[in-house]
């Protein structure tokens, strides 16, 4: 049974004064619908224009029976109470309060690992626009799988997004931030002030206290880890990031006690520890084995203190003085099979903290894996909430719509324990904790009455009187060219057309 609450939030031509609860039967359910209804309200009030439009638009997502397949026909949603057009009028129109939206959703409950400290996982995800020309703030997206064994780019809107992860199989996770990449910007300058802005309010939000274990961040091959590492140094945060298999590294630089004295600079790097190279391994510092139910025996090694040799380009160009020795630690894990069927390659990590012991090497391998979570979030915003749906005309529409369907997975994850499992008949029972998002939001709809509504009852009106007919349109809407490479990429693009080597040379520079 289910907390009755007073409806008198939700009905026509009445403020919302907040949850009067009647009757309570369960504590916990309480809580939870408690925190849901706090986030509601909050979230309301981070509509600074357009809210009531902007409020029931995102409840009729959270409503509909099916996949949203178009804006308008969220109109014809029980809870939708406005015209076909209110929905687009109030994306184009309205107004959101981002940064208070950002802190809202970092005030509410967050999973935490299987050691209680929070996980976040970040990644890029693309709202492709191929046809629309008169969308400014277009760049070339990469996009896997739309050929044979190819990496096709295709213009529209790059959006950053940093999650928190929980622990174990699941399908959820809790989304913090997302930042669109304009033209020109550089991913890993967004990345460090996109982590940074979140963690100080996870930290405000009282998430993290000192003593706490660190972060962990957790980042796929795009990114570059050792530079992460570096600029977010000053942050409780620990890096964790995939290494390209062609990569190599340096040792430190061995002990001089005893050795002849040379002429010259100092050694700066070790020697060379080639990925691809297992001669050049030696003994791992650490090695575990482990049976897992997907992927058959895993073998895990891990070499302590390797570092990348920097030079003074890229990311270190702007670099004043001597480059930094970023040493971390290189976990190597090689499954026995994977569940596709294809040939497992071995995943080579970088961890930023060095003197690991066996606990830290499984947590970080297995906190790795939970970092694939963000693609069902993905997979979900995109497939079933309709993400990249509405053929939306200006980017800052596009940032409306990314908010309010972020706070609607919100709404879903908060909404676990409270929902009832409407399964088709051919699906399988689940408990409660084991539901999907798309199951949870089948029974959103019976839940919403007992939630906070805040938003008014629409104002009769009329339509406007529109263009006359048979006047042409003299103000065309601008067209816009999709934002390309440089030109050092595009010299740098021409020699990548030559044909690629099976034995690539080696990374020895990052």
């Amino acid at each position: 049974m289910k907390p009755l609450v007073d409806h008198s939030s939700c009905d026509s031509g009445r403020s919302n004064q907040g949850l009067q609860l009647i009757s309570v039967h369960h504590a916990g359910d309480a809580g939870v619908s408690g925190q849901l209804s706090v986030l509601r309200q909050e979230f309301y009030r981070c509509l600074t224009r357009r809210a009531d439009a902007l409020f029931e638009l995102t409840d009729a997502v959270l409503c509909a029976d099916g996949p949203v397949r178009s804006v308008a026909e969220l109109s014809l949603v029980g809870e939708h109470r406005r015209g076909h057009g209110s929905g687009y009028a109030a994306l184009a129109r309205g107004e959101v309060n981002v940064d208070r939206l950002r802190t809202t959703l970092a005030s509410v409950p967050l999973p935490r690992a299987a050691d209680g400290r929070l996980v976040l996982a970040v990644d890029v995800t693309c709202w492709l626009r191929p046809e629309a020309h008169t969308c400014p703030q277009r760049t070339l997206c990469h996009t896997y799988g739309r050929g044979k064994d190819q990496h096709i780019m295709v213009p529209g809107w790059p959006y950053s997004v940093i999650v928190a992860l929980e622990t174990g199989r699941s399908s959820w996770t809790a989304p913090l931030d997302a930042v669109r990449l304009t033209p020109g910007d550089n991913a890993a300058s967004v990345t460090a002030r996109q982590v940074r802005g979140v963690v100080d309010r996870l930290i405000t939000a009282g998430h993290w206290a000192p003593g706490d274990p660190d972060i962990l961040l957790v980042a796929d091959a795009g990114y570059d880890g050792p530079r992460l590492a570096h600029v977010l140094a000053d942050l409780p945060i620990t890096v964790l990031t995939r290494m390209r298999s062609d990569r190599v590294l340096h040792r430190p630089v061995p002990s001089s006690a005893g050795a002849p004295a040379t002429r010259g600079r100092p050694r700066r790097h070790g020697g060379e520890f080639a990925f691809g190279d297992p001669a050049t391994w030696d003994e791992p510092d650490i090695v575990t084995e482990t049976t897992t139910r997907l992927y058959g025996p895993a073998l895990i090694r891990a070499w302590d203190r390797l570092h990348p040799r920097l030079t003074h380009r890229i990311a270190w160009a702007s670099h004043d003085g001597a480059l930094p020795i970023l040493e971390g630690t290189v976990i190597r894990l090689q499954v026995q099979r994977l569940p596709s069927g294809a040939t497992p390659k071995p995943v080579w990590l970088w961890h930023s903290r060095t003197s690991l012991d066996h606990t830290e090497v499984d947590l970080a391998w297995q906190a790795f894996l939970r970092r694939f979570d963000i693609e069902h979030t993905f997979r979900m915003l995109k497939q079933t909430l309709g993400w990249t749906t509405p053929k939306l005309r200006t980017p800052e529409q596009a940032d409306r719509w990314t908010w309010l369907l972020l706070t609607a997975y919100t709404q879903l994850r908060l909404a676990r324990d409270l929902t009832t499992d409407l399964r088709r008949p051919w699906e399988k029972p689940r408990p409660t904790q084991r539901l999907s998002p798309a199951r949870v939001r089948r029974g959103f709809r019976n839940l919403r009455p007992q939630l906070a509504c805040p938003a008014r009852v629409p104002k009769p009106t009329r339509p406007g009187p529109g263009r006359p007919a048979g006047q042409p349109n003299h103000q065309p809407t601008p067209r816009h060219d999709v934002h390309t490479a440089t030109s050092t990429n595009k010299q740098k693009a021409k020699r990548s057309n030559k044909t690629k080597s099976t034995n690539p040379r080696p990374r020895r520079t990052g």
